[in-house]
């Protein structure tokens, strides 16, 4: 006998050890194939909530297409994360009083592996805890032997290839971490600011020049002020020297169209090295580039002699009292602007001129940007689409060089003249230098930079699957299906992915891209740890079990609107699963189940034969929507039939016909009652696959179908127009005693109370209905008895099925007159909301504006307050 609550801690862990204990993951050889790269958590992670959505989106996926016979691969991995990743090794060590210089570059790296055997690999846990079904055995790190060695031989070629090479140019500089990083790792953040106006003197003149800026330490680096040469104001002082206060330095006055006259005093200071406009203005003009920064963000010794060594914004401070003294500060505004921080280690990010490797991302991109165009690869929504084009189109050289030691080492090495010979491997290169040296000899010396971690990430479509080797895998899954992935990473990992992929293998890897939203908490907020607002996943797992999450994030999951995420939703969702739990356990009291084989063409019920066209129209939306990624509503169909057509309208015809003594009857509910509910466990699997494959082995469904749930087949069933007749009369019989109930509900009438249904004399379509299911309607609708005449008079309500009048008569005394004035008033409001809503709906820019969905929503909402308009009016004229 099943037990009386479901326990989802105890069965979650069991049938995970079951499915991969029994390979369940694995692909299973078939002519079609589906295949899926999981966008590779860092080992530094744990289960937030976006891992939640996308891993479960994943898996609805993939647990689908393999029920429906494809040949399924979800390959799963880690990435290395090297900033993440060495920044906490190293506050481990430093907490041991161990300093990462003095350990060195070898043993420090050892230590990291050490690290990552430890607990690099607790989110692979944590997601199997969640229910994906990745084939495990086949996980992946970006740093394995194998995909370390595509990493290097990619590099190689690029580099022959002259896609890659080395440039001193300005980048983005984390002065905490110390390493370049690209233009995608920094975070504009909207600050307050204070922003400085400082007079410059005019060599010669009895004149000065106000500039305005909000970084005055970088005046040391200053090499000239610019102006526009339609400004009036300045026209006459270009190509004047000026003297940069307190440094005295003489710099020119020139004319750049980069100087807007509307903006501050419309002259600005230009230092190259130290802003990427003026880096820009400063190749135009050929002005000199003064660095005034270390690399920890101190003045070096091109600074003037008292800043040295001082942190920039010591200097700052320093600085500006040294102006206010000398009467250079002229004022100082608050200003609310945007300043670039790092988004590993959230300080601010300085541009600063320094020697990298980059790729030529331009030349890369082309290839991928016909690819989109040509719809080889799908975005959904197709509005991100027109994103990855702005993008893409305006795409700058990619710096891949990182000054930190855990990664994948560029393989480039140098001799004592800084020739570069770059070779995958020590050997090779010895060989290049050999050439190059002449036989002469020489020394090398390794590049001590490590590559981008997204450099690595942009193979993982390939590299995982046996790359740059023709394995059997990469023949068979490469270009993978679909790629689900956030907004976020669609210029960090996506557009990469697509360069690599289209260059390196003339073949997009992935054929359509789906792109979620993000998950925010229940007002719309972005969750973070400084507002408190933050939900474990985890905690949500413990509490109610992965099922109920799962089912909650994926029934949110409306494209292009992010999720707003309450508790109370996880909680509704454990409710619906209890309640699968409840219905399931009716059909074990009733003796409810699957023995032999029968025919579906056989079913004579007409209840039996309304839930099974029900199920099939019900399949084939969950289906359509699954295939065109609209999760939430293959999810609202399937929760819609489970909840209402199942448990409550099935179920409840059930009982009169199983407390009947026709035994056929009780046969035939028996069978196909257990039956429809198979299959729901069918359609639910790849939302909640634990409960389902739970019920499906504890109701022993494999011995009829054969298979576990997971690897059984996906329904297909199609709708019998034998069955048409009766699923038609069976939604009247619905409608009437929804009506009913609802009437009651209206009158404040105990639902128990019963009543008499009072039909018209004429015979007419309802009556006819009626009579075929009379058993069922008196015990259901909770009818005393069924007469063939018009009744009005006290006691009795007016009611509208099917647009016939029917009246529904009380035996007790029931107070109709005190409610009448209730339901007048809200006629009135209803009244008033149907001319809101249609004279919204006549106003043509709100219907050109307004989102399609929310216009269908006020046509259709606009359609139900009518109906709830004539049943009220109904009701109100039958009340004397």
């Amino acid at each position: 006998m099943q037990n009386k609550k479901y326990n989802h801690a105890v069965e979650e862990k069991k049938i995970s050890n079951f499915w991969i204990k029994n390979g369940s993951f694995k692909p299973k050889k078939n002519k079609k194939r589906f295949s899926m790269v999981i966008p590779p958590p860092n080992i530094t992670g744990r289960l937030h909530m976006g891992h939640a959505l996308n891993n479960s989106l994943q898996d609805v996926l993939v647990r689908f297409y393999r029920m429906k016979g494809f040949e399924t691969l979800w390959q799963p991995g880690t990435d290395h994360a090297g900033i993440a990743t060495q920044a906490i090794v190293e506050k481990k060590l430093e907490k041991e009083g161990i300093d990462k210089d003095e350990l060195g570059r070898d043993e420090f790296i050892n230590n990291i592996w050490k690290w990552k055997e430890e607990s690099g690999g607790i989110i692979i846990e944590q997601l199997k805890k969640l229910g994906c079904s990745c084939d495990w055995s086949r996980t992946r790190f970006t740093m394995d032997k194998d995909l370390s060695g595509a990493v290097i031989k990619v590099f190689v070629k690029l580099y022959n290839e002259k896609l890659i090479y080395k440039d001193k140019k300005l980048v983005n500089w984390d002065t905490h971490l110390q390493t370049a990083i690209s233009d995608l790792e920094v975070v504009q953040k909207d600050v307050q600011s204070k922003l400085y106006y400082i007079d410059y003197e005019i060599e010669n003149l009895q004149k000065k020049i106000t500039i305005a800026t909000t970084r005055p330490e970088t005046m040391m680096g200053d090499t000239a002020i610019a102006v526009n040469p339609n400004d009036k104001r300045y026209k006459d002082l270009i190509g004047q020297n000026v003297k940069i206060p307190i440094i005295n330095r003489i710099i020119k006055i020139i004319a750049d169209n980069y100087a807007d006259p509307d903006q501050g005093s419309g002259a600005v200071k230009i230092t190259p090295a130290h802003d990427f406009n003026d880096y820009e203005v400063g190749k135009r003009n050929n002005l000199e580039i003064i660095n005034i920064l270390e690399k920890d963000g101190k003045i070096n010794n091109l600074g003037s002699k008292e800043f040295i060594g001082l942190d920039r914004f010591e200097a700052r401070e320093l600085l500006v009292k040294q102006l206010k003294d000398r009467g250079n500060l002229v004022k100082i505004e608050t200003i609310k602007n945007k300043v670039p921080y790092g988004d590993r280690s959230n300080t601010i990010i300085e541009p600063l001129l320094t020697e990298q490797w980059f790729v030529n991302a331009k030349k890369l991109s082309i290839k991928p940007i016909k690819i989109v165009k040509d719809k080889k690869t799908s975005f959904y929504p197709n509005n991100w689409t027109k994103t990855f084009f702005q993008w893409m189109e305006n795409i700058e050289p990619w710096c891949i060089s990182r000054q930190i030691w855990w990664g994948h080492r560029i393989p480039a090495w140098y001799d004592e003249k800084n020739n570069i010979f770059v070779a995958e491997n020590l050997k090779e290169a010895k060989i290049l230098a050999k050439k190059k040296n002449k036989n002469n000899k020489f020394n090398l010396i390794q590049d001590k930079d490590v590559l981008d971690t997204w450099f690595s990430s942009a193979l993982w479509p390939f590299a995982t699957l046996g790359w740059p080797k023709k394995t059997k895998e990469f023949l068979k899954f490469y270009p993978t299906s679909v790629l689900v992935t956030g907004f976020d990473i669609i210029f960090f990992w996506v557009a990469r992915m697509l360069m690599m992929g289209n260059y390196l293998n003339n073949q997009t890897p992935f054929k359509k891209v789906y792109v979620h939203a993000l998950v925010r908490d229940e007002k719309g907020q972005k969750m973070s740890k400084s507002k408190g607002n933050v939900i474990d996943p985890l905690d949500l797992i413990n509490e109610y079990g992965a099922d109920s999450l799962r089912f909650t994030l994926i029934s949110m999951a409306s494209p292009g609107r992010d999720v707003k995420l309450a508790k109370e939703r996880v909680t509704g969702n454990r409710n619906f699963i209890t309640k699968i739990w409840n219905a399931n356990n009716f059909l074990k009291m009733n003796k409810c189940s699957l023995g032999k084989k029968f025919n579906i063409s056989s079913i004579n019920l007409p209840a039996n034969q309304w839930i099974y066209n029900e199920f099939v129209n019900t399949q084939n939306l969950v289906s359509k929507n699954i295939e065109i990624f609209r999760f939430d509503e293959a999810a609202k169909h399937a929760y819609q039939f489970v909840w209402h057509s199942y448990c409550d309208w099935y179920l409840e015809f059930l009982k009169p016909i199983l407390n009947s003594k026709n035994i056929k009857d009780i046969k035939e509910v028996r069978i196909f009652s257990a039956f429809i509910m198979a299959n729901i466990l069918k359609i639910l699997h790849p939302f909640i696959p634990f409960f389902t494959e739970t019920l499906w082995s504890n109701n022993k469904f494999k011995s009829f179908f054969y298979n576990d749930l997971i690897s059984s087949n996906w329904p297909v069933y199609k709708t019998l127009a034998r069955f048409k007749k009766n699923h038609s009369s069976i939604n009247n019989v619905i409608e009437l005693i929804s009506n009913i109930r609802s009437t009651k509900a209206e009158l404040k009438i105990t639902p128990k109370l019963y009543c008499d249904l009072h039909l018209p004399e004429k015979r007419g379509q309802l009556k006819k209905i009626i009579d075929e299911n009379i058993n069922l309607i008196k015990q259901v609708g909770r009818i005393n008895d069924i007469k063939n005449k018009n009744f009005e008079g006290q006691n009795s309500i007016n009611i509208l099925v099917s647009k016939e009048k029917v009246s529904l008569r009380f035996d007790e005394d029931v107070d109709l007159l005190s409610q009448k004035q209730r339901i007048l008033l809200k006629l009135q409001n209803i009244r008033k909301k149907i001319e809101s809503l249609n004279n919204k709906l006549k106003n043509k820019g709100y219907l050109q504006n307004a989102p399609k969905d929310v216009v269908l929503n006020d046509k259709k909402l606009v359609k139900e307050l009518t109906v709830e308009d004539e049943k009220l009016r109904s009701i109100v004229s039958s009340i004397n």
